[in-house]
């Protein structure tokens, strides 16, 4: 039975499998796509993938049934969080400007499998925002008309009475997701175009909803007769915090457009910054205006913002806020569909996913393939599902891609191999010279007894301290970590990091709903995870990381990923256990896709290491001679017959 047993060393190449990074190539400005996008048009994406329904929709469902008034909160809350990820995303963006967004940032860091997983679930977020946005679009339009089309399909058509699913076939919104699947089809320069006009007149709506409702606003709507600020208590506003995630997903269209912006390495960082900051903005200005112009509790959670206008008397007003969410919403529908099977094109591109997938036009130079079939499978989805349900199923997507963008940025910054091949090539220079040291895996040659003599001597000081190393106030410390390779300390420490904050968010999550700890069990708990924490990054902290002046890199690292991923976990276990169940189901299909396909068809599967005849080591002893050790290194399938004549030259010189 034991010769049944797989061996270590099978084990270990396989886990070296799932965890292989991705290779990129020296000059990462070349692409397949056109290069058209400057930092306005990058700018406008992310407005219009942030300000739809989420402003339209989310503002009114939160509002009524989750947090009271007190979604301002939830969205100052989500916005802040939101600025971790995306000042993450910015570094990435900038660093390495391909397409591809959180899958592409997690391979060239983490590793595949990882990679793999979170592009499946990017996948999944963006087909469910788009389903969502065209359902909310289909309610607005349905309310101009006073609800027509709804009661003509369910009278026609029939009604559903299934969990999950909607009351009726939405056709509506599956006609306009497949007539912006077409749009998009026609490349780059169309669907900025587009963005670019039904942005403009988002953003006059948006102007004339906060003047309208600050004059119609009434301060005793916030009363104790209406029932509070806060009717649902902190956990309310948390709870309201995940599902406003949903609300800010749109920025990551600029880092998944990177590959056909002009200047990347300037425009992604300032788009991400500038469409943020306004889109926050505009959030938190219109749900005051909101829940003041009427009672929170009297919202209609389809159609907010109009529903407010008409009950207020101003039915022109409600009328043309219709008409501009509409607008708003068709730039959601435009970037999630722009950015959907770009992600797609990546992983396909990177075997990891169907090959028909990485095919790009010749003329439109736009992933057709992936277009047309995502679009269709969004327009399934719009008209089958439920708005609430594929919202809450979407918040955890996003803030699993935040978590391990977030552990990506503090695992380069800290890696001497990844940082050091990464940050020149996004900046368009060639690779590190030679005497900054070998990578892993490679041998190093030296022509002469000097070059080997300032070998040991680089080797034995620590005056030049490279990205991974220990600094140097704390080696007399932690000299026992001086050992280690470069990085491999720090990701360790990026590791028990993020156990220490799922189990510190559990027990503050459950610890007294759930799992009911006594106080004392509680409180240990809490001393001993917070710890951990903490240990782990100060521990990282004591390691040197690279600085660049070439690319734009997020302060105070490893703080602000680490607050990142710590908020990112406390979000995703207030979603419901519903939204688990059917996230693990997801990923249980994700796995079935990556180990019956991903990864026997990844290029990085194809790059075999190419084998060296010659290692040279030298060693110095305590007493100062040099020795030097020769050893030949041949296939296997060759017996070793010693070295060559040109083999023992070379040891000669």
């Amino acid at each position: 039975m034991a010769r049944w047993l797989p061996r270590s060393t099978d084990l270990t190449r396989f886990c070296q499998k799932l965890n292989r990074v991705k290779t990129l190539e020296d000059d990462m400005m070349e692409t397949s796509f056109n290069r058209c996008l400057s930092t306005i048009d990058l700018t406008l994406l992310g407005i219009g993938g942030m300000v739809g329904s989420g402003l339209y929709v989310l503002t009114g469902t939160v509002a009524k049934e989750i947090a009271g008034p007190a979604v301002i909160v939830s969205f100052i809350i989500a916005g802040f969080a939101s600025l971790l990820a995306a000042l993450c995303y910015a570094e990435f963006g900038a660093r390495v400007p391909k397409t591809g967004s959180a899958y592409m940032f997690t391979y060239v860091s983490v590793g595949e499998i990882w990679a793999f997983l979170i592009g499946w679930n990017v996948l999944l977020e963006y087909m469910i925002g788009g389903a969502a946005v065209a359902r909310a679009w289909s309610g607005y339009l349905d309310s101009i008309f006073n609800h027509k089309i709804k009661n003509f399909t369910e009278t026609h058509v029939g009604a559903w009475q299934v969990p999950f699913l909607a009351r009726y076939p939405d056709f509506l919104a599956a006609a306009i997701l497949l007539v912006a699947t077409t749009f998009i089809s026609f490349g780059a320069r169309v669907s900025s175009w587009l963005n670019h006009v039904f942005s403009a007149i988002s953003m006059g709506v948006i102007l004339f909803i906060l003047i309208m409702g600050f004059v119609l606003a009434q301060p005793k709507n916030w009363s104790i007769q209406e029932g509070g600020f806060a009717p649902y208590g902190l956990s309310g506003i948390m709870a309201g915090t995940a599902t406003c995630f949903y609300a800010f997903v749109g920025f990551d269209v600029i880092a998944a457009s990177s590959e056909e912006a002009r200047n990347p390495q300037r425009a992604v960082p300032r788009a991400i910054a500038f469409s943020l900051g306004l889109a926050t903005g505009a959030y938190i200005l219109v749900s005051v205006v909101l829940t003041l112009m009427v009672p929170w509790h009297t919202l209609d959670p389809d159609s907010a913002l109009a529903d407010a206008f008409y009950r207020r008397g101003y039915a022109w007003a409600g009328f043309l806020v219709a008409a501009g969410s509409i607008c708003a919403m068709n730039t959601v529908l435009l970037s999630n569909l722009f950015s959907l099977p770009r992600i797609v094109y990546a992983m396909a591109e990177d075997g990891l996913f169907f090959q028909v997938f990485s095919r790009v036009h010749p003329r439109t130079q736009v992933p057709v393939v992936g277009i047309v079939v995502f679009g269709l499978l969004m327009a399934l989805l719009a008209l089958v599902f439920d708005l609430e349900a594929l919202v809450q199923f979407l918040s955890i997507g996003t803030l699993l891609a935040y978590t391990f963008v977030a552990a990506s940025i503090i695992v380069l910054r800290f890696q001497q191999q990844k940082g050091d091949v990464l940050a020149p090539a996004a900046a368009g220079q060639p690779n590190p010279e030679p005497h900054e040291g070998p990578s892993r895996g490679e041998l190093k040659e030296y022509e002469s007894f000097s070059d080997k003599l300032q070998l040991v001597d680089r080797e034995k000081s620590k005056e030049q301290r490279e990205p991974g190393q220990l600094k140097a106030a704390f080696e007399p410390y932690l000299e026992f970590l001086s050992d280690f390779h470069p990085g491999e300390v720090v990701t360790v420490a990026v590791v028990t990091l993020m156990v220490s904050a799922i189990c510190l968010c559990s027990i503050l999550v459950f610890g007294n709903t759930h799992l009911h700890l006594p106080t004392w069990s509680y409180s240990l708990l809490l001393v001993l995870f917070s710890l951990g924490f903490l240990l782990s990054l100060l521990l990282i902290w004591a390691h040197e990381q690279q600085h660049s002046t070439q690319t734009f890199q997020i302060p105070l690292v490893p703080l602000s990923p680490a607050l990142s991923i710590i908020l990112n976990i406390y979000l995703m276990l207030k979603l419901s256990y519903m939204t688990w169940l059917r996230f693990a189901v997801w990923l249980l299909l994700g796995l079935l896709v990556y180990f019956g396909y991903g990864i026997w068809h990844s290029k990085e599967n194809l790059r075999e290491p190419r084998p060296q005849r010659v290692s040279a080591r030298y060693v110095v002893f305590p007493g100062g001679s040099l020795e030097e050790r020769v050893q030949a290194v041949q296939p296997s399938s060759q017996p070793a017959t010693g070295l060559s004549d040109t083999d023992t030259d070379d040891c000669k010189r």
